[in-house]
């Protein structure tokens, strides 16, 4: 093991001390839940990374993003010429100009959007997230619901995930509830997935299944995150929601499925346009009132935080800064823009193994923004236990994040420099 690589570790249990200090420093957290933590990552992403098998699974997956995107140009072509990627009928003067983000990229996810309802119409995603959510649940000794809760969220959003627990809700003890809210955070939906590994194609290898590794050592990390943060208290024990948590029918047939799919990618395709013009334009005023004062901006000053955390993930001292600019960006604006900056920049002189690290840190829905959706979206679902799910919202994003480099440290740990 290298010296980088031993770093890796260290940071990793040095991000596990983190959180459970800044969650009070509370009794109740077991060697069990820290074992199988730091267990399930580091197996999951081993066998992933390093199993031959699965990676040529990697390479399928690559190849079936890359077919999504091809079908996914010819709607756009037609709908709307070339702004969404048909021939341009002049020539391009700038390499890239060309590119229109919201009609050539974003509607990607309704294509998605729909092909993941499909899926679960025919029972294939919740076989998957079933096996994965009762390991969860054995592993960590957490009710079926939740165990459920967070295997989904390897493939569906943070409000979509609980929806599909929605009869457990208010059963859930708290220490569940900020188990689910910081799983929400910490991985990214389906949809996503497939647009950020189209953006960093061209500067990550086998994009599309780094980042499927990524939102899966995620599940096992954000579980052990919260624990760390909010032990269940020992007479949760009795009251733990060991439901099974099995994915109730949706969708009456396969042509329902398809069309509500597609509304559910419209409203999300609509919401992370609004978000990305919001949010960045606030920054921005931020920015404009903090430069002339201090000579900073807002990332910058975020950035210094993450420093040590990018540090604890393995990534060279000379380096870390890089990283931690990125992360802030993920924090103060979104993952969107950090990963469309990656693709764009080419990492910004990061090597490849701080690149494939930033890669991992980064996937996960961990900013305000997000964190604003999923309360909204839970306290609607479960109105009965708002207080709750409100007060643990900005805990969640801290929790969250840390698991996101968690999952950066188990990568480093696994790749040699």
């Amino acid at each position: 093991m290298s010296a980088l690589q031993l770093q890796s570790g260290v940071g990793l249990l040095a991000l596990c001390l983190l959180a459970w200090v800044l969650g009070g420093c509370r009794r109740g957290v077991t060697w069990r839940i820290v074992a199988a933590g730091l267990g399930l990552q580091v197996t999951i992403a081993a066998a992933l990374l390093h199993v031959p098998i699965l990676r040529l699974l990697f390479e399928a997956f690559g190849d079936g993003v890359n077919a999504l995107a091809n079908a996914t140009r010819q709607g756009t072509s037609l709908v709307f010429g070339y702004l969404g990627g048909a021939p341009l009928p002049f020539d391009e003067k700038m390499p890239g100009a060309s590119f229109i983000l919201f009609f050539q990229a974003l509607p990607l996810v309704l294509v998605v959007g729909a092909l993941s309802a499909l899926l679960y119409h025919w029972r294939v995603l919740p076989v998957i997230v079933g096996a994965l959510g009762r390991l969860l649940t054995r592993a960590f000794g957490i009710g079926g619901a939740t165990g459920f809760s967070v295997a989904a969220n390897v493939f569906v959003g943070m409000v979509e995930a609980p929806l599909l627990i929605r009869p457990w809700l208010a059963r859930l003890t708290r220490s569940e509830m900020f188990v689910v809210m910081t799983a929400g955070l910490a991985t990214i939906s389906g949809n996503m997935l497939v647009v950020y590994a189209l953006f960093i194609a061209p500067v990550v290898p086998d994009a599309a299944g780094q980042l499927l590794v990524a939102s899966m050592v995620a599940a096992p990390a954000a579980v052990l995150a919260a624990l760390l943060m909010m032990p269940p208290l020992a007479r949760d024990a009795e009251t733990i929601a060991q439901e099974d948590g099995s994915a109730p029918p949706i969708y009456d047939s396969a042509m329902e499925a398809i069309t509500r799919g597609t509304l559910d990618g419209l409203q999300l395709l609509l919401g992370i346009m609004a978000m990305l013009i919001v949010f960045v334009a606030l920054v921005a005023l931020v920015n404009a009132a903090l430069l002339p004062l201090t000579g900073l901006t807002l990332q910058r000053i975020v950035a210094w935080l993450f420093w040590p955390l990018a540090f604890a993930m393995g990534v060279p001292a000379e380096q870390a800064m890089t990283v931690a600019g990125s992360l802030s960006t993920k924090v103060v604006v979104n993952e969107f823009v950090s990963y469309l900056e990656l693709g764009t920049s080419g990492g910004l002189g990061l090597d490849p193994r701080s690149r494939l690290i930033l890669t991992y840190a980064l996937c996960g829905f961990t900013n305000f923004g997000s964190v604003g959706i999923m309360l909204g979206g839970m306290v609607a679902m479960c109105p009965e236990r708002r207080a709750d799910i409100v007060g643990l919202g900005l805990p969640s994003l801290v929790s969250g994040s840390i698991a996101c480099c968690m999952t950066g440290a188990v990568v480093g740990m696994l790749t040699a420099p």
